[in-house]
C-alpha cells in the first residue's frame, strides 16, 4: 500500500498544519531553555515553584525581592509570559530573568504563570489557567492561603496584572474578568501590556481562529475587547507599549484608545518605543529603550 502523500494543509506565523491534521511547532516546548528556581545572592531575589491545579496542570513560578522590613506588605505582579499562545514558558531563562528583574527593581512579590499552550492545549485554556492562577492568588487575601510567601508578604489589596505580546492579551481578559465578575479579598490596581497580541493583522487573527476552535469569529472580544468590556475593566490604571517596527504596533494604539473613549474611570498611558521590533526588551537587554521599558513598568508598580 502507498504511503499517504502528507503535506502543508495552512502555514502560520507559528506553525504549520499538515493534511492529517499534525501540528509542527517551528518552536516547541522541548527546545525552550528552561532555568530551576534558585536564589540570587547578588540581588537578594527567591524564587520557587508552586502549583496551582493539577487538573488542569497549572503552576506558578514565585519571586521574592529582598525582605528588608517583615512587617511590610508589599504589591504582587501576576506575570503572563508571551509567545503567540503556543510557545515559551514562566520557567525558561528569558522570563525568569525578566520576572526577577521586575521583583528587584520594583520591591514587588510576582508570580509567573505557566498555562497550557497550543497545540497540546487549545485556546481558551490560556485564559482559563491564568484565571485559575488570579484566583490561586486572591486565596491568600485572608493569611491563610497555600504559599507561605504571599500570606506573610504580599498586599493582596495592591496586585498588578501584566504581560508582553499573548501575555498582554491574557492580561486584558484577566483584568475584565475582574470587572465583571470582581476578586473578592483582594483588589487589582494595575495592568501592563507589553506590545499586545489583539486583531488588526489578518494573518495572525486567522491563528489565532484556528488555535481557538470555539472561536467567535472576527469580533471575538478576546482578540477585539468589547467596548462594554474596556468600559468596566477592573483596575484603576493602565500603561500599553507599542513598539514602532512591530506588527502590532497599531494594536496596541487602538487598545488605549479605545480604552480612553470606552468611558471607563481609570487612567491609561501609551508608552510608544519608536525605532523598535516586537518585544525586544527580551532579546536585547542591554538596549537604552529596553533599560527605559523596564524602567517604566517599575516605576508604574511604585506608584501605588
Amino acid at each position: 500500500m502507498a504511503a499517504k502523500e502528507h503535506w502543508i494543509a495552512l502555514a502560520f506565523r507559528f506553525f504549520h498544519v499538515y493534511n492529517d491534521g499534525t501540528v509542527e511547532l517551528f518552536n516547541p516546548p522541548n527546545t525552550i531553555q528552561k532555568v530551576t528556581p534558585f536564589d540570587d545572592s547578588t540581588t537578594g531575589v527567591r524564587s520557587k515553584d508552586a502549583v496551582v491545579s493539577t487538573h488542569p496542570p497549572v503552576s506558578v513560578r514565585l519571586f521574592l525581592p529582598r525582605i528588608t522590613d517583615p512587617t511590610r506588605k508589599l504589591p504582587l505582579l501576576l506575570y503572563i509570559h508571551g509567545g503567540g499562545f503556543c510557545m515559551e514558558s514562566a520557567f525558561s531563562s528569558i522570563y525568569h530573568n525578566l520576572v526577577a528583574t521586575i521583583a528587584a527593581e520594583a520591591n514587588v512579590i510576582a508570580v509567573s504563570v505557566e498555562y497550557g499552550l497550543f497545540p497540546t492545549r487549545p485556546i481558551p485554556a490560556c485564559y482559563e489557567d491564568s484565571w485559575a492562577a488570579l484566583q490561586w492568588v486572591a486565596s491568600h487575601a485572608c493569611g491563610s492561603g497555600p504559599e507561605a510567601w504571599l500570606n506573610e508578604h504580599a498586599d493582596m489589596k495592591c496586585i498588578f496584572i501584566g504581560g508582553d505580546s499573548a501575555g498582554g492579551n491574557i492580561t486584558h481578559t484577566l483584568v475584565s474578568r475582574v470587572g465583571k465578575m470582581g476578586l473578592p479579598g483582594a483588589k487589582v490596581v494595575g495592568a501592563i501590556l507589553v506590545h499586545p497580541y489583539f486583531a488588526g493583522s489578518r494573518r495572525d487573527d486567522e491563528m489565532w481562529m484556528y488555535m481557538c476552535p470555539e472561536n467567535k469569529g472576527w469580533e471575538d472580544p478576546r482578540m477585539k475587547p468589547a467596548a462594554e468590556d474596556l468600559a468596566r475593566l477592573g483596575c484603576e490604571r493602565v500603561v500599553v507599549f507599542a513598539a514602532e517596527k512591530d506588527t502590532l504596533f497599531q494594536c496596541g494604539k487602538n487598545y488605549a484608545e479605545e480604552l480612553k473613549k470606552s468611558g471607563w474611570g481609570g487612567s491609561v498611558e501609551l508608552v510608544q518605543n519608536w525605532g523598535m521590533g516586537h518585544c525586544f526588551h527580551l532579546y536585547k537587554t542591554h538596549h537604552p529603550q529596553a533599560s527605559q521599558l523596564l524602567q517604566k513598568i517599575v516605576t508604574f508598580i511604585q506608584q501605588h
